[in-house]
Order: structure tokens, then C-alpha cells, then sequence
């Protein structure tokens, strides 16, 4: 084999490597590219977001519908706004109720929708009324432990 056919060939495994970095990167970052898709944006109000990220992905029975845009802090209510970018084929009633849940016990955080029974559907810009704040861990432990220091016997 002649220098420049080896020196070819290492370029080759070379450019081969970095395409495959760049799209290993491109799936970790939750990276979806331009699809193509159209886009309606929602706003679902919550007490305690938890350990949810932009980008952090929007689930509908198990099946992804869109992806949290923004989240801001409403300084008159005192709650985390959460912006849903969800995919205009999924359409869902207005009394949908959203849900921060956890993928296995301590894995990444998203949002789960319940469709509702409305005949209505939401359009971009509405809210979603009915959410439920993600479960932190640290105080399901810590109502835990106190209850059972309650219940100790008094000596």
C-alpha cells in the first residue's frame, strides 16, 4: 500500500469519527433540527417545576408531541410558567391537564398530558388551567421520616 493511499484512508476514519461525535452530540442535546414540523405554543402554570430544562421533552401516552420552549417566573402569582411548543398535528382538549413526571426514579423530567373530555381544543397562546407540580424527592423524605418520628412511642 502506497503513503497515499494510507494517508486516504486515515482521512476517511478521520472524517468518519467526527461526523459520528457530532452526531452523538446532536442526540444527547436533545437536538431535533429543523423538521419541518408546524408549532402552536401553550403556557401550563406550575408551583414547583423541579429539575425541568428547556428543550426537556412533552409526552402524550408515552408518545412525543413537543418540547418545553421557555420557562419564566410570574413574579405577581409566584409560580413557574412553562412554555410547551407542541406539533399542530396533536390537537388537545382545553381541559387537559399537564403533569411534570420522571423517566424511571431518578432520570430526566418532562411533561406529560392527560387529554380531557372538551370538545374545545387548545390554540396557541391558550393556558393549560389543571397542572400538577413535579414530586421532589427531598420532601416525600422528609414528610417520611418526620411521620415516623411522630408515631415513635413516648417513653
Amino acid at each position: 500500500m502506497s503513503r497515499t493511499t494510507l494517508d486516504l484512508w486515515v482521512g476517511v476514519f478521520v472524517v468518519l469519527g467526527c461526523a459520528a461525535l457530532i452526531f452523538l452530540a446532536m442526540k444527547v442535546g436533545n437536538f431535533t433540527g429543523l423538521s419541518g414540523a408546524t408549532l402552536y405554543a401553550v403556557e401550563a402554570p406550575f408551583d414547583n417545576i423541579g429539575g425541568l430544562k428547556v428543550r426537556a421533552p412533552v409526552k402524550s401516552a408515552g408518545v412525543l408531541v413537543g418540547r418545553v420552549a421557555d420557562i419564566r417566573f410570574d413574579s405577581q402569582r409566584y409560580r413557574a410558567v412553562v412554555k410547551l411548543e407542541l406539533d399542530s398535528r396533536y390537537e388537545f382538549p382545553r381541559d387537559t391537564i399537564a403533569t411534570i413526571l420522571t423517566s424511571g426514579l431518578l432520570g430526566e423530567q418532562y411533561i406529560g398530558l392527560e387529554p380531557g373530555a372538551e370538545i374545545d381544543v387548545l390554540k396557541g397562546g391558550d393556558v393549560i388551567q389543571i397542572t400538577q407540580s413535579a414530586v421532589v424527592l427531598e420532601k416525600l423524605i422528609g414528610q417520611f421520616m418526620f411521620n415516623k418520628a411522630a408515631e415513635a412511642p413516648a417513653q
